[in-house]
């Protein structure tokens, strides 16, 4: 599709809004709080682009539900560390661990998804020790479990279905918060169950399978000449464990696909909320539209927008072209050069927040229904629990007005 360029003469240092949102109506409220003290809420998933404060909010949502009486893990996919530095904790791993200085009545545990472990968990749970180590140590089970393509994100839905089985059943948690994995990727996950069906129901799965699932005889002559030629291009070692990891494909992971498709309902349930988290830049408002877009056409239940790092407002009135042409006339008179610099600063910031305030009026008028929670930038970076605390306050203390 086309777009009609802006003019050459627009003036690109101020927001351009659409028709739609010259008086934009303020986006709804996002009830923080409502939705973390909700007991009917038991899964939160952050999702959005990379770079825009997902790990951070996913984090300080989990502590401030925590400290609010929730029994809460929070689950990571992001690769990065952030999240164990910021809770005090040396190392993430696939287990459940206690973080310490929580306050208030509840408890929060943290965890990072580690693919291969929760991938052979899955194998020792299905097999038995004898058949379970020949597939473990099978060099395509081996290449499938730490780098194919997508199976971070279907690794995500089985220790999603595993945490929230554990927690019905022992009552350990009551609230699971997800950090997913940055870019459109984030949601890659949703499409897990399909790609998997698609993978076991292929044709060359089918062909692999054939010796396994009949008796010798319904080996057709072609199915002979198809293994030949493989022999010949992999070798019989290797056409032999691809056929032994094919045929652990059917038996023991039969019931990946099962696992996964409850899981997929289980994140269309009323108990779950997904929270999309941006920036106030174009680039992460887009990524945010389309999560948005793509939740609803899966319809997920969508609770809301939280725009992340968004510049405080100057405490004064001074406009930015007033605040310009003081300085140009402060520098003209010669002598006030510091005079004349706060002012363009000043200038500069009024200009930042209304170029930000437009982009997010914009959003609003695309999805006038989307709750959104505005978070202004703190002075430095989260690095431990009094900063997630901090973030968990702003995004409580929201007022409609955003």
């Amino acid at each position: 599709m086309s777009r009609t360029p802006a003019p050459r003469t627009a003036d690109r240092s101020r927001p351009r809004v659409g028709p739609l949102a010259a008086h934009p109506a303020p986006a709804p409220h996002l009830d923080v709080d409502a939705l973390l003290d909700d007991p009917a809420t038991g899964i939160i998933v952050c999702t959005g682009s990379g770079g825009v404060g997902k790990t951070t909010t996913s984090a300080a949502l989990a502590l401030r539900a925590a400290e609010r009486g929730r029994k809460v893990v929070v689950l990571t996919i992001d690769p990065a560390r952030r999240l164990a530095q910021s809770m005090g904790i040396e190392e993430l791993d696939n287990t459940p661990r206690p973080v310490a200085g929580v306050d208030g009545g509840g408890s929060l545990d943290a965890m990072m998804l580690d693919m291969k472990r929760t991938f052979d968990e899955v194998v020792e749970s299905q097999a038995t020790p004898e058949k379970a180590r020949q597939i473990l140590e099978n060099p395509f089970y081996v290449a499938l479990s730490s780098s194919f393509a997508g199976t971070q994100e279907y690794m995500a839905m089985e220790k999603l279905g595993q945490i929230h089985a554990d927690a019905r059943r022992d009552g350990i948690y009551d609230l699971i918060v997800v950090d997913t994995p940055p870019s459109r990727s984030a949601l890659d996950f949703l499409d897990a169950p399909e790609r998997l069906s698609s993978f076991l129901d292929g044709r060359f799965i089918r062909l692999m399978l054939a010796p396994a699932r009949g008796p010798a005889r319904l080996v057709t002559a072609g199915l002979g000449l198809v293994t030949g030629a493989l022999t010949k291009i992999l070798g019989a070692q290797v056409l032999t464990d691809l056929q032994t990891f094919v045929a652990a494909l059917d038996t023991v992971f039969g019931g990946f696909r099962q696992r996964a498709q409850r899981t997929y309902a289980l994140l269309q349930a009323d108990g779950t909320a997904f929270v999309v988290v941006a920036a106030p830049e174009p680039d992460a408002l887009r990524e945010a539209a389309y999560f948005v877009e793509r939740l609803r056409g899966d319809r997920m239940p969508l609770a809301g927008l939280v725009v992340n790092r968004a510049s405080a407002a100057p405490y004064d009135d001074i406009g930015a072209d007033e605040a310009m042409a003081a300085s140009h006339r402060l520098q003209a008179t010669g002598g006030h050069e510091l005079g004349a610099a706060l002012l363009r600063l000043h200038a500069d910031r009024v200009r930042l927040v209304q170029r930000e305030t437009g982009l997010r009026e914009r959003f609003a008028a695309a999805h006038p229904d989307v709750a959104t929670a505005v978070v202004p930038a703190l002075a430095g970076d989260v690095h431990d629990l009094d900063g997630l605390r901090r973030v968990g306050d702003l995004l409580g203390t929201q007022h409609p007005a955003g």
